[in-house]
């Protein structure tokens, strides 16, 4: 089991009292102390077996259970017999490549216990407790401050993600509208900028309800964190509102480019069928001197080929003069 733990210590009024890989010892350490602490366990890809295990000592739902262990959870929090069960998604930004990747993060939140079960790699809470331990003022309200940590870590890391997104839609827009440039590869490059905003839309805004539910009181969620809890859904919902408001503008991004693309090819039609209709004319003429008859205007006449050819110039230039002039060449 100790290789699934990525940590575990017991507190009480917000200091550590006591660390182990057992959980067993650290139940007992947290138990032994008295009111008001707790166990706070971090878990990594636990198996079914090994979270089983952990379950028993928790008296963890079986279904809870199930949820943390599968993974691929929608954010949302239920309320079982002993204990409370929140699913997050955690996101990750790449500059290197512009995408966006998300993992999971699991709360169990108990009367003397918190444990936190991750899956991916995209995970914000390395150095969350050493962060947290800092601030014993808060660490004192029990489990219910690690949740409220979590929760903040989690959508801190969805502002971050935004703010990238946003430098890269900034960009995106900056070159689609450059000056004297068309790109007409810029759709797969806009569509996929909307599908990473559409990434973190999945793992924001199934959550601002969940949020506002612990905000309001849930099981094991003590009253003086709700002042924190609201903060966490006031910057989520701004979350929210940039990720429409980023999705709106790839949409308008698109048609702008697709009309722009448009617009190019019906130049290009313009210019084609000008060029078609210059090159038209001398091959009339040409044509229509070309055919096998002995009695025609002009055939046998000395001039008759320089005529010809003067016709062809001089229809043509007036031809490429009245194209010019209607911005046709």
């Amino acid at each position: 089991m100790a290789r699934m733990i990525v940590h575990c210590a017991a507190y009480q009024d917000g200091r550590r009292i006591g660390a182990s890989e057992d959980l067993t010892d650290a139940l007992t350490t947290a138990r032994r102390a008295g009111p008001g602490a707790f166990v706070w366990m971090g878990l990594f890809e636990p198996t079914t077996e090994e979270l089983d295990r952990v379950g028993k000592e928790f008296a963890l739902h079986p279904l809870a259970v199930e949820d943390a262990v599968s993974a691929h959870q929608r954010p949302k929090v239920e309320a079982y017999q002993g204990s409370l069960f929140v699913a997050l998604k955690t996101l990750g930004h790449h500059p290197e490549t512009h995408a966006v990747t998300s993992g999971e993060v699991m709360v169990f939140l108990g009367p003397d216990f918190v444990m936190t079960v991750r899956h991916g790699t995209d995970s914000p809470l390395s150095g969350l407790r050493a962060r947290l331990e800092q601030e014993p003022e808060l660490l004192r309200y029990g489990p219910s401050s690690v949740l409220h940590s979590v929760c903040d870590t989690v959508v801190d890391g969805y502002v971050e993600v935004a703010a990238a997104l946003q430098v890269d839609l900034d960009e995106l827009e900056a070159d689609v509208f450059a000056p004297g440039r068309v790109h007409r590869d810029a759709a797969g490059r806009i569509y996929g900028c909307k599908r990473q905003v559409m990434t973190v839309r999945r793992a924001a805004s199934p959550l601002l309800e969940p949020m506002l539910r612990l905000e309001r009181g849930a099981p094991f969620v003590r009253p003086e964190t709700a002042p924190y809890l609201r903060d966490v859904a006031d910057h989520l919902a701004r979350v929210n509102d940039q990720v429409d408001g980023m999705d709106r503008l790839l949409s308008d991004i698109l048609g702008a480019n697709l009309a722009q693309v448009s617009v190019q090819q019906n130049n290009d039609m313009r210019k084609i069928s000008a060029w078609a209709a210059l090159a038209a004319v001398p091959t009339m003429i040409a044509g229509v001197y070309g055919m096998n008859f002995d009695v025609m205007p002009e055939l046998h006449e000395p001039w008759g080929y320089p005529a010809a050819l003067s016709l062809m110039a001089v229809v043509c230039m007036v031809l490429h003069r009245v194209f010019k002039r209607h911005d046709w060449l």
